[in-house]
């Protein structure tokens, strides 16, 4: 967290109010989110450049600069972009990483309670060669059915861990990797590659439904999560599976597991809609 769906909800609410402004006085609070630049670079980079464009990739919120620079922002589990104004509670400045000033008193924060995110500065030959690691975009009109089965569907790993391994999809990552299993109706533990083509077909259009879902709602709020206008998501209250351990299944009624056997982290998922056996799994 934030996935997709949170980072694209904060690049929407942010854009119309940051593309085509000029930033001033950047300051860096914490240095040890910086990778492959200085703090001194990245300051100097940003103080008096303009945004021509604000986007998302996978997890990061990209800032395309009249420079040619990008800056890069991955938010991790508990980062938060938004903007303030003068009259900005003392409580809006916790945590703080980075602050920007912008016209009319305003200022971008990237807020970060636990540092777990990241800031990069790239050039437009670094972004090409950084993006070009990162897979295809899971709601992008030309990704179809056919490059996310040849993508998927050779790994022996087990598809949960596939869905999430950024190099082969873009953004999903542990709360939609479930949530799309469970829709398709497949065992989070399952080898890629023994799903047959029916079953890629429908993860292919659970990944897109519950993506597309979890925008509309604008991301899922547990904790940290913020949209960009500060304002928590509302997507957790439509979750089926992710965080429901113990609780009944909402299409059979069986009471969901939880194992941490898969890739280290929790997995939900229902034994009897999914195909697994509750025997091997750990509540």
């Amino acid at each position: 967290m934030p996935e997709l769906p949170e980072v694209e909800t904060i690049v929407r609410d942010l854009a119309p109010r940051l593309v085509g402004r000029t930033l001033k006085d950047p300051e860096l609070f914490h240095s040890d989110v910086l990778r492959g630049v200085s703090k001194k670079r990245l300051l100097g980079t940003l103080s008096g450049n303009r945004i021509v464009e604000l986007s998302r990739r996978a997890k990061h919120a990209v800032f395309s600069l009249e420079s040619g620079h990008r800056m890069v922002i991955q938010p991790g589990m508990t980062g938060a972009l938004l903007i303030t104004g003068r009259s900005a509670r003392p409580s809006a400045a916790d945590y703080v990483v980075l602050r920007v000033g912008l016209e009319r008193g305003e200022r971008l924060l990237y807020r970060d309670v636990r540092r777990l995110g990241r800031i990069l500065l790239l050039t437009d030959r670094e972004w090409k060669v950084y993006t070009s690691r990162i897979g295809p975009e899971p709601l992008a009109a030309d990704f179809g059915v056919e490059e996310f089965a040849r993508r998927i569907g050779a790994s022996s790993q087990a598809i949960k861990k596939v869905l999430m391994d950024q190099r082969r999809i873009a953004g999903v990552g542990n709360i939609y990797a479930a949530e799309a299993l469970f829709r398709a109706g497949i065992d989070p533990s399952r080898p890629a590659n023994r799903l047959d083509r029916s079953s890629l077909e429908r993860l292919f259009l659970a990944v897109r439904e519950v993506l597309s879902e979890a925008i509309t709602g604008g991301g899922t709020t547990f904790r940290d999560y913020r949209r960009g206008t500060g304002e928590p998501g509302g997507f957790q209250f439509s979750l089926r599976v992710y965080g429901r351990g113990g609780q009944p299944c909402v299409r059979c009624g069986a009471s969901l597991v939880t194992t941490h056997a898969i890739d280290g982290r929790a997995t939900t998922f229902c034994w009897r809609c999914q195909g697994g056996r509750p025997a091997r799994r750990t509540r």
